[in-house]
């Protein structure tokens, strides 16, 4: 999502710094934006010359002083959040503009409970991008009850009219809009299969021609990452304590063994 983000506000012709743990990883980012510039270029939806100019705008880095000058962050780590308060606690401190915006690309946890690890809430927002973030074109905007105004008109006008994206705005509750409709029926596709109702396959199938969805629940869940699924579940039961956003006992033993999707070659199905 980082990777892809940075892509976004690159193509917009934003100087973008991408800063990943380790020199190896920063890399890694690199190349992906390489690898998705090219697949744009080869589908006719980029010339490059666009994307000579897109990657003249990257800088990859893994130090994270290196975004004090930054007047936008757009924090997009892992959705669990000791690590997001972790890294907003840093970039509080670090990034050198009192008047920066510091975003979260969270899917699920409530920005004010980010807002709250800085000295700046009032500069804090929600900008959730959907995946693959160059092609998909909602982005969620979710302002905290200790959002500024002044702060909301400044993202809302950049990801609606620079970066040419479409906005809706949510209230700042534990998955917002989309992840508050998408987790629950992911988390009863999987208790099904858990019930023994149908087949993975057969499930899939009857979503994608019953419903019309272009994927199934477990090609989804797959796709997106069983453990971002798992810990959405965890954050959205915690804030509502309705079971349908529970987390069911299969998805917690593919999570713990290591099966948390395409990206790691297996989950519900596999990728090897």
């Amino acid at each position: 999502m980082g990777s892809g983000i940075a892509e976004v506000c690159a193509r917009a012709g934003c100087d973008v710094t991408v800063v990943e743990a380790d020199s190896a990883r920063a890399e890694a980012a690199y190349q992906r934006i390489v690898g998705s510039t090219a697949k744009a270029v080869a589908r006719g939806k980029m010339t490059t010359d666009e994307q000579g100019s897109t990657l003249a705008q990257v800088t990859v880095s893994d130090d994270l002083e290196s975004l004090s000058p930054s007047q936008l962050v757009i924090e997009a780590v892992s959705e669990v959040i000791a690590l997001k308060l972790t890294i907003f606690e840093r970039l509080d401190h670090l990034v050198e503009d009192p008047d920066a915006i510091l975003a979260s690309n969270t899917s699920s946890i409530p920005i004010a409970r980010l807002g709250a690890a800085t000295t700046r809430p009032e500069n804090v927002v929600g900008i959730h991008f959907f995946n693959p973030a160059p092609v998909m074109k909602l982005v969620e905007v979710i302002p905290a009850i200790t959002t500024s105004e002044d702060t909301l008109k400044i993202v809302n006008d950049f990801v609606s009219v620079h970066l040419e994206k479409s906005v809706v705005l949510c209230r700042d509750q534990a998955g917002f809009v989309v992840n508050g409709l998408v987790v629950p029926f992911l988390m009863s596709a999987v208790r099904m299969l858990e019930a023994g109702v149908a087949t993975r396959e057969d499930i899939d199938t009857a979503v994608k021609t019953g419903l019309n969805h272009p994927m199934g629940p477990f090609e989804l869940a797959d796709f997106i990452g069983l453990d971002t699924i798992y810990e959405i579940g965890k954050v959205l039961y915690e804030e509502f304590r309705d079971p349908a956003n529970a987390p069911p006992p299969l998805l917690a033993r593919l999570v713990e063994s290591g099966w948390t999707g395409r990206k790691s070659g297996r989950g519900f199905y596999s990728y090897l």
